[in-house]
């Protein structure tokens, strides 16, 4: 199995050697979930597949939020996510963190909202005269237990949290164990991924080691998945990674740090291409792998786009120089960094 085909297909199924479509969008949504927004300047907006669609697709989840076809909820560490809602219980089944008992804080918010909500923030605090520091770290949890739902359908911020079940009453948190509902979201992963290892899953879904261990030794006895040369991949793409000879043309793209990708490959880019002194703001995938990262400073408004940095050859990064900067300025509103491989551009 050679690289370069894992690296083809993979290409060609998260739709970076082609834009997607709105129905190929829709399946890529769902196998790359929980959709997020762009990491940093994202806040508010819905989620977004960057660089994927031929479409507008933050005004295309606008519209899916609003009909609700999108849902919020906390997943991968508690991190707010969305997810269509004909998956809903399977990543409920996955995600949820029950509470064997209630703080005070969290009981008082439950019962409110039982007997009163839909309630926004301020109105909790006006009916239990609690301080808004209290009441979001309970109700935080009390959304990653699914005893809660926050209906963010659109932009506002004053949103209502309902009780779960009175929003989802068909909705069963024991439909699947964990390690069905998540077997089910591995074999995305892998399509999606082409080939995997333990430590890219767990990087995305950041879920116990164990739990992920448990999943993919049950999709391999089933013969769902192949362990093969240190990862795994689906059965049913061997034949097809063994026989296929195509390729792609070379490319660049800056990827943001919520991006599907970069998540699944997290727990070692981060230590790759750590900059001393300044922030990663995007990584670099140059011709399918990652090489690199623009690195600079987070800001409530465009970027400080410092500098570029890259484990490429001296001189195949000089030759690809204009490239390079060219795919980081396309996702930094046309501005360029100062430097590049700390010399001025």
């Amino acid at each position: 199995m050679e690289q370069q085909r894992v690296i083809s297909l993979r290409m060609e199924r998260q739709c970076l050697s082609h834009k997607a479509d709105v129905s190929e969008y829709i399946s890529l949504f769902q196998d790359t979930q929980p959709g997020q927004n762009v990491y940093w300047n994202g806040f508010g907006d819905p989620p977004s597949l960057t660089l994927r669609a031929d479409f507008d697709d933050l005004a295309f989840n606008r519209q899916r939020q609003k009909e609700r076809a999108l849902l919020k909820g906390r997943f991968q560490g508690g991190n707010l996510g969305w997810v269509m809602a004909e998956d809903w219980e399977l990543f409920a089944c996955v995600y949820c963190k029950p509470l064997s008992r209630f703080t005070e804080p969290q009981k008082k918010l439950m019962e409110v909202i039982s007997r009163e909500g839909p309630l926004n923030i301020q109105q909790m605090k006006q009916e239990t005269g609690m301080l808004v520091k209290e009441i979001t770290p309970a109700l935080h949890r009390l959304q990653q237990a699914f005893l809660i739902y926050e209906d963010q359908y659109d932009g506002d911020w004053e949103r209502g949290w309902y009780p779960f079940s009175s929003m989802f009453p068909q909705v069963s948190l024991n439909r699947y164990s964990r390690t069905q509902a998540l077997s089910l979201l591995l074999k995305r992963f892998a399509y999606r991924n082409v080939v995997f290892d333990e430590a890219m899953a767990k990087s995305f879904y950041k879920l116990p080691a164990k739990e992920i261990s448990q999943a993919l030794a049950k999709l391999t006895e089933e013969g769902t998945l192949v362990a093969r040369e240190g990862g795994y991949l689906l059965s049913s793409d061997c034949s097809l990674l063994d026989s296929d000879t195509s390729g792609f043309s070379p490319s660049v793209y800056a990827l943001h740090r919520n991006d599907f990708l970069v998540k699944s490959n997290d727990h070692w880019l981060k230590e790759s291409f750590r900059h001393p002194v300044h922030d990663t703001l995007q990584y670099l995938l140059i011709d399918g792998v990652f090489h690199g990262a623009s690195v600079g400073r987070f800001r409530n408004g465009p970027y400080d786009l410092e500098d570029v940095i890259t484990d490429l050859p001296p001189k195949e990064a000089e030759q690809r120089k204009e490239e390079i900067l060219r795919a980081v300025s396309d996702v930094n509103g046309g501005r360029r960094p100062t430097l590049f491989l700390g010399k001025s551009v």
